[in-house]
Parts: structure tokens; C-alpha cells; sequence
């Protein structure tokens, strides 16, 4: 893919292009007219990572364009990072040109933020890291104040710890996450906060339970959670889902039960299929759920999903396919009609589009 242009002059017009295309593509489906939920024009993500090129005695950071793959294109900062990044790569990139220890084979950079400006960096090695590493690198983040991880094949370092503390502003309540490296968080902070007051808001007022695919490390959950009687939610990575269990502690969440468990397994247990022992303890028969709710990978929905999703009242669906989801729509029309519709420009400058849709049984 080729880089992005970022011009704040032509957010409009990209975000209106981007409209266009997603109302087209569900006309036929009766898609309301959706709320639309814009992105600060710069500085918006949260996460980035960087090669880093070694050249003429220094090095600096690199993106490569789909055009000329082979040629870098050299950066001492990116206006899409959110601040705190943007601040901090001129500043990381002189100190580890400075050190020996840090600059001896380093190839990539990794950046993890949060909208209170916490940091944390993963600095990726083609060499084993020694000891004369690990004092630098803690001088390092002394120096800069941030969180600083070491990889190198096989070995990974953490100086104090592998993740940061987010907190979202959602209906007047502080949420708070704890957002691991190397895991799944959304990329675009002020967007998240947007998608998870739209999802809380389409989610009042429908009762029962809740059942949630895909969860994560409970960011839609912890928001959603006090709008249902009880939750049952379910995430396949155990990274995630330790960080699910720490975010619902900590926001004093106490009516979800969490499964580790992929989704075509919950369908097909559901379904009444085979035994599953991470089940065992949850009784799917005391639940009343009423709302299903789920924020799937590219690939969308399978087909054992969207025939569990056919027995739902309610299906709240965050997408960051439009291609995926307006095929998982068509399977489903039969039996769901459109009630609701947001676009979240989550990846402005690019011709991706987050969609939410609330969908209900005819």
C-alpha cells in the first residue's frame, strides 16, 4: 500500500469519499443515514512502528512505499503519531545513535501510547542482548521516562513492565485499560472514545444479557458491561484475555463471565455441539441473552457466527472491513434489518473505514 498522504487540508474530502462509498455499498440494505464520528487530522495514532536504517555512520527511522519497496523513505518524525510519539522519536532516535550497546544491529522500533501521553517502546535486535544492552537501555529510559522492551530472537527483556495504562473518557465515566505490547489495542485513541459512547448508546434500553466475540482485552466490554444483566464474553489470546480480566477488575465490572474460547467454538456450543471443558462452570441456559456483540478481524463473521447470530433480537457489529461486513449484512437479511449506522474514520488518509451497525430481527 502506498503511503499516505497526510494533509489536514483534505480531511473532508477523504472522510467524504470514504461516506460515499460505504452508503453505495449498503443501499441496497436500507442503511440509515450514519452518524459520523471524525478523527483529529494529525497525531492520532496511538501505535507505530518504524524501521529503523543504518546509513552514511547514523541511522534513521524508515517507511517504505508499495511503489518503490526497495527504497527507504527517511523520517525524523510522522505526523500521523499521536504526540507524545511524534515528541519522543527525534529524541529516541539521537540517544540509541549515541550508545553503542542500543545502535549494534538494531532494525525496528515500536511505539505503544496512550492519550495521557505514557509511553512505552520496543526496540527489535538481528542480536543477542547482553548486559552491557540492559544498562544502557535502562539509562535510557530513565532518561526519557518511558517503558523499554529488548527483543531479539527468542529473548525478550522488559525493564519494569510490558505495558501501559490507558484511560477513556466514555458518557462522563474514566475507563481504564491496561494495554499490553504486542497485543490487539485500537490504534486511534479519541476514535475509540467515539465508538464505545456509540456502541453504549445503542445498547441502552435493550435488556437481558449480553453475548460478546472477540473481546480482547475488554474495551468494548468494560463500557457495555453495565447496560446488560450479564455478560458472557470470549477471546481466544491469553495475552488478551489477562488483560481483560485486569480491565474489568479494575473498572469494578463484576456481571461478566470470560471464556477463552474462538468464535466458531462459542457457536457451536451454543448450537448444542460437542463439550467444550472451557465451558465447563458456564450454563448458556441461564442466560437470557437478547443482544449479541462483536468487533471480528478482517475476515468478518463465519458461517457457525452468523447462523448463532440468526437467533439473536439484537446484533451490534464494529467492523473494520466494509467488504466483510456488507457480506455478513446480506447473509443476515433475511432475519435483520438495519436499525443504526456509524462510520469511525479511525485510519484517515486511507481508504480504510471502521463501520458500526446495529442490526435487528425483522
Amino acid at each position: 500500500m502506498p503511503l499516505p498522504v497526510i494533509d489536514p487540508a483534505r480531511y473532508e474530502e477523504q472522510l467524504a469519499a470514504k461516506l460515499a462509498r460505504y452508503r453505495a455499498d449498503f443501499a441496497a440494505f436500507d442503511l440509515p443515514e450514519p452518524a459520523v464520528f471524525r478523527s483529529a487530522p494529525l497525531h492520532y495514532r496511538l501505535r507505530a512502528e518504524f524501521r529503523l536504517w543504518h546509513h552514511d555512520g547514523r541511522i534513521d527511522y524508515a517507511m517504505f512505499d508499495s511503489a518503490e519497496p526497495k527504497q527507504p523513505v527517511l523520517l525524523d518524525t510522522f505526523p500521523a503519531v499521536a504526540a507524545p510519539i511524534a515528541t519522543l522519536m527525534p529524541r529516541l532516535r539521537d540517544a540509541i545513535q549515541a550508545s553503542e550497546p542500543l545502535r549494534r544491529r538494531i532494525f525496528q522500533v515500536e511505539f505503544l501510547a496512550t492519550l495521557s501521553g505514557e509511553c512505552l517502546v520496543s526496540l527489535v535486535y538481528h542480536r543477542p542482548l547482553d548486559e552491557a544492552w540492559e544498562a544502557a537501555a535502562r539509562t535510557l529510559a530513565a532518561a526519557l521516562d518511558i517503558q523499554l522492551i529488548g527483543r531479539s530472537r527468542k529473548q525478550k527483556i522488559v525493564l519494569e513492565r510490558d505495558w501501559v495504562q490507558e484511560v477513556l473518557e466514555v458518557d462522563g465515566a474514566r475507563l481504564r485499560y491496561q494495554q499490553v505490547e504486542g497485543s490487539f489495542t485500537q490504534p486511534n485513541g479519541g476514535v475509540n472514545q467515539h465508538m464505545l459512547s456509540w456502541a453504549r448508546a445503542q445498547a441502552k434500553g435493550l435488556g437481558g444479557d449480553l453475548l460478546e466475540l472477540y473481546c480482547g482485552n475488554g474495551n468494548f466490554t468494560v463500557a457495555l458491561a453495565p447496560c446488560f444483566g450479564r455478560v458472557l464474553a470470549t477471546e481466544l489470546s491469553k495475552t488478551s484475555v489477562r488483560a481483560a480480566h485486569t480491565n474489568l477488575a479494575d473498572n469494578g465490572v463484576a456481571n461478566v463471565t470470560l471464556v477463552r474460547m474462538a468464535s466458531e467454538e462459542i457457536s457451536d456450543a451454543l448450537a448444542g455441539g460437542r463439550e467444550y471443558r472451557r465451558m465447563q462452570g458456564v450454563d448458556p441456559a441461564g442466560y437470557r441473552f437478547s443482544t449479541l456483540f462483536v468487533d471480528p478481524p478482517r475476515a468478518g463473521l463465519d458461517e457457525g457466527t452468523i447462523a448463532l447470530a440468526k437467533g439473536f433480537d439484537n446484533l451490534l457489529y464494529i467492523s473494520c472491513n466494509p467488504d466483510t461486513l456488507r457480506a455478513n449484512v446480506a447473509a443476515l437479511a433475511a432475519t435483520h434489518r438495519i436499525a443504526a449506522a456509524a462510520a469511525f474514520d479511525q485510519f484517515p488518509y486511507t481508504h480504510h473505514l471502521e463501520c458500526g451497525l446495529l442490526l435487528q430481527r425483522r
